[in-house]
């Protein structure tokens, strides 16, 4: 299907090759709800247009939520709602249609939350993907187009606080962002798995010796971002319902503090006010991060110091100008892929709306070279 990603004047920066591990995928017919698109089709919302904005790439979605940057310079962006999977290109040809990740249950704040890509993913072209079921919040992972195999299950799942944070360090383990369901008690609970970050292996194995939990004490983690300097440093991004969201560092074996601060929590090195929050997006690079804030409808940029500690107020990049801001990654030429979700219920959507947007932060934003 993604043979033809080059048409339309796209030229390809590197390879995409989804290689299938195993036997053959078993892949589902396509059903009159959902058909199959033929290869080199747009995608039927949006048409990729944006006007004369060059910051959007791709309009018409709805609520997307997951993006992974790959290794040809294009990206592929999950829609919470429907578990869609499109391709997005920087020059803002239209999106294609991949597939439909199957099994979501959206209820609440639910669906398909987070997207990774494979560490090895120009050998075996697999998408990892955090979702919500009827039961529980889990990790799959699947080539394009095969069908979802578990990594990680059992994660609580509730109405709200379904967490989603999903990021592959360096070194292959898998950080994944979960929320307390509602149920704060399970934040500081050892024996649950809501509210934490975890630690695993590409099968869902416990990545260090004391179990998959490396963090505890959090409301909601929605994103997990990482610096690629060693040794790595871990940030969550906990939006919380009852105060200030916060950007905390995580170290194995860390307590943050919700619902109760004892001996020990470890505080954030960033508070950010409702109104300005929302946080729901996290990357990194150097000593600089940036978050999405659907309230705050804006990207935080945070300058830290080498211990984590905020050296000035953040700045605001996009405020106001595209409603909501959700998932933010930076792609290997240094620019900012940012959703949009202005279709969530609680936005104020425009007509073309959810949009990708695609940016150059101000050089000024980062001491690594963007």
């Amino acid at each position: 299907m993604l043979a033809a990603c080059g048409d339309d004047g796209y030229e390809p920066a590197g390879p995409f090759r989804p290689l299938p591990e195993g036997p053959p995928p078993q892949v589902g017919p396509p059903t009159e709800s959902t058909p199959a698109p033929s290869p080199g089709d747009p995608a039927d919302p949006g048409s990729g247009q944006a006007g004369g904005d060059p910051n959007v790439v791709a309009t018409g979605l709805t609520v997307p939520t997951g993006l992974v940057v790959l290794p040809d310079g294009t990206a592929v962006v999950g829609e919470r709602e429907t578990g869609r999977l499109l391709q997005v290109f920087p020059d803002r040809s239209p999106p294609r249609e991949l597939m439909v990740v199957p099994g979501i249950d959206t209820a609440g704040d639910g669906g398909l939350l987070g997207l990774a890509l494979s560490p090895t993913f120009p050998e075996d072209g697999l998408f990892y993907a955090y979702v919500s079921t009827a039961t529980d919040n889990r990790v799959v992972r699947f080539p394009m187009g095969g069908t979802p195999n578990p990594v990680l299950t059992g994660i609580p799942r509730g109405e709200t606080h379904n967490g989603g944070g999903l990021q592959f360090a360096a070194d292959g383990t898998l950080y994944v962002g979960t929320g307390d369901t509602g149920n704060p008690a399970l934040a500081q609970d050892p024996a649950s798995l809501g509210g934490k970050v975890l630690h695993v292996d590409v099968f869902g194995q416990p990545a260090g010796a004391a179990g998959p939990v490396f963090g505890s004490g959090f409301s909601d983690v929605t994103a997990v971002c990482l610096t690629g300097d060693e040794p790595t440093t871990v940030y969550a991004v906990d939006e919380s319902t009852t105060g200030p969201d916060a950007l905390d560092v995580v170290a194995e074996g860390s307590d943050h503090g919700w619902p109760d601060a004892r001996p020990g929590t470890v505080p954030p090195v960033l508070e950010i006010d409702n109104a300005e929050g929302g946080l729901g997006g996290c990357t990194a690079a150097g000593t600089v991060v940036f978050l999405g804030a659907l309230d705050g409808q804006r990207v935080h940029v945070v300058q830290l110091d080498g211990s984590g500690t905020v050296l000035e107020e953040p700045e605001e990049l996009l405020g106001g100008r595209y409603g909501r801001l959700r998932t933010v990654v930076l792609d290997a030429e240094g620019a900012l892929w940012i959703t949009t979700s202005n279709r969530d219920g609680i936005g104020a959507p425009v007509e073309d709306d959810d949009r990708v947007l695609r940016i150059m932060p101000p050089s000024s934003a980062s001491d690594s070279p963007l």
